[in-house]
């Protein structure tokens, strides 16, 4: 989410100088592009996820920008959680302009194997397939779907309040996930793709900055797709 009525501006054009940030599954490669992304175009990072010295060692190194930085351990799937984490952050800087929706799992199986907590767990935390579907991901791909929905439901909510809220949902990417890929998947899926090889966490972080900049103020309840062509 961004709130457009800032309008500061730095190097990149991007304007999100002094804005804060606040990038949940931050240890992943996504999530760590992502903050580095918007360090880089001077922005205040909080990043969180679940170990607490990993977090540290990221926020010095996001501190490096010129920015301030900040982590906070939080499970994103307990509500006392996320409210320790609001209050950590309104403690530290007394405001949110952007939020970065990172954190997300994989549990994947056939539907017929799948059990409750395989459901559970995925849900409680976009990618392509929340578009095109995929055999093996019934509970990824519905979370996604309804990742889209929720989105494009509160972009018309928050939208007389100058919030925007978008969607980015990024095709095959370079990322842990897909890093685990055996055999010949990966060059399977690269052929599948039209330009012909998998997406880098770059290629996402470039969309998630141009999202929360001022630039795209008048960009909301959309599906930003970062996937190489694989599905339009």
């Amino acid at each position: 989410m961004t709130t457009p009525e800032l309008h500061a501006t730095n190097g990149s054009g991007l304007g999100l100088s002094g804005k804060v940030a606040v990038v949940t599954g931050a240890l992943g490669l996504l999530g760590r592009q992502h903050c580095q992304a918007l360090a880089r175009a001077g922005a205040h990072v909080v990043a969180t996820d679940l170990d607490p010295a990993a977090l540290a060692a990221l926020a010095l190194e996001l501190g490096e920008h010129g920015r301030g930085a900040l982590g906070v351990a939080a499970d994103v799937t307990l509500a006392d959680s996320l409210d320790a984490l609001r209050d950590a952050v309104l403690g530290r800087y007394d405001r949110i302009d952007i939020l970065v929706n990172n954190a997300g799992i994989a549990r994947d199986q056939q539907k017929m194997r799948m059990k409750r907590a395989d459901w559970d767990a995925v849900i409680a935390i976009s990618s392509v397939v929340g578009q095109m579907g995929n055999a093996g991901q019934a509970n990824y791909a519905a979370s996604k779907a309804g990742l889209i929905g929720f989105c494009k439901s509160m972009a018309r909510e928050v939208a007389s309040r100058g919030i925007t809220v978008n969607v980015v949902a990024p095709g095959l990417i370079e990322t842990d996930m897909t890093k685990a890929l055996t055999g010949t998947s990966r060059e399977d899926w690269a052929e599948r793709i039209p330009l012909g090889r998998l997406g880098s966490p770059e290629d996402v972080a470039h969309a998630v900055c141009f999202l929360a900049s001022d630039e795209a103020s008048y960009i909301t309840g959309h599906v930003l797709a970062v996937n190489g062509g694989m599905y339009t």
